[in-house]
C-alpha cells in the first residue's frame, strides 16, 4: 500500500481549494494518509519564500486572481481577503495531531472543515469555540482542542523539521512512500497518476 506525507498549513488558500481530492485519490488507491500540519511562515523563511503581505505588489495581486478563478473552477467560495487572516494556526494544528492519535473520527473532513472555517466561513481558527466546532462536526471529542498541548507543539515543530529535511517549501505539499514531491492542489492529477503507475 501506497502511503502520502501530507505536508500542509490551516491558513493556506490553496490547501483548503484542494477540496476533499486527496482523500478521495488516496481511498482509490489504498494510500494512507499521514497529515503533517505545519508553520508556514517558518517553512518561507526556512527555504526561501516570502510571506504573502511581504511579495512584490503584481505579485499580491496576480495570488488574489488565481484565487478567484480557482474557486470558481473547483466550486469551493472562497472570501479574498477574510476577516481571519493572518491568525495564528497553532490551535487548529494541535487539535488536528490530537485528532489523528486520537482516531474515531474524519480526519480529512476535520481538515477541510478548518480551512473551510477560514477561507469560506470568516471564522477565526485560533478560537476555541471554532476549533471545537470542527473537531465536533468531524466525529472528534472537542475537548481534544484542550488536550496534549506539548505533544502538538512539539509535533507541529517536528513537522517543521521534517518537511525541511525531504524538500517541502509550500502548502499543500504531498510527499510520497517512494520519495516523488508534489506542489499545490493543482498537482493533485499528477499524485493520482503516480500511484496508478505505482500499482
Amino acid at each position: 500500500m501506497a502511503d502520502i506525507d501530507y505536508f500542509f498549513s490551516t491558513l493556506s488558500p490553496f490547501t483548503y481549494l484542494a477540496g476533499a481530492r486527496l482523500e478521495e485519490i488516496a481511498g482509490r488507491h489504498g494510500a494512507g494518509i499521514s497529515y503533517r500540519p505545519l508553520d508556514i511562515m517558518a517553512l518561507f523563511a526556512r527555504t526561501g519564500g516570502t510571506a504573502p503581505a511581504q511579495r512584490h505588489e503584481s505579485r499580491q495581486s496576480y495570488r488574489l486572481e488565481e484565487l478567484a478563478r480557482l474557486s470558481a473552477k473547483n466550486g469551493l467560495p472562497l472570501h479574498l481577503r477574510p476577516a481571519h487572516f493572518p491568525t495564528n494556526a497553532a490551535p487548529s494544528s494541535y487539535a488536528i495531531i490530537a485528532a489523528q492519535m486520537a482516531g474515531g473520527g474524519d480526519l480529512g473532513g476535520l481538515v477541510q472543515s478548518v480551512l473551510r472555517a477560514c477561507w469560506a466561513e470568516e471564522k477565526d481558527i485560533a478560537e476555541d469555540a471554532v476549533v471545537r466546532a470542527c473537531l465536533e462536526g468531524a466525529g472528534f471529542d472537542p475537548a481534544l482542542a484542550d488536550r496534549g498541548l506539548l505533544q502538538g507543539a512539539e509535533t507541529y515543530a517536528a513537522n517543521l523539521e521534517e518537511a525541511v529535511k525531504r524538500g517541502v517549501f509550500g502548502s499543500p505539499f504531498y510527499v510520497t512512500g517512494d520519495g516523488a514531491r508534489f506542489w499545490g492542489q493543482d498537482r493533485l492529477e499528477d499524485l493520482d497518476r503516480h500511484l496508478a503507475a505505482l500499482g
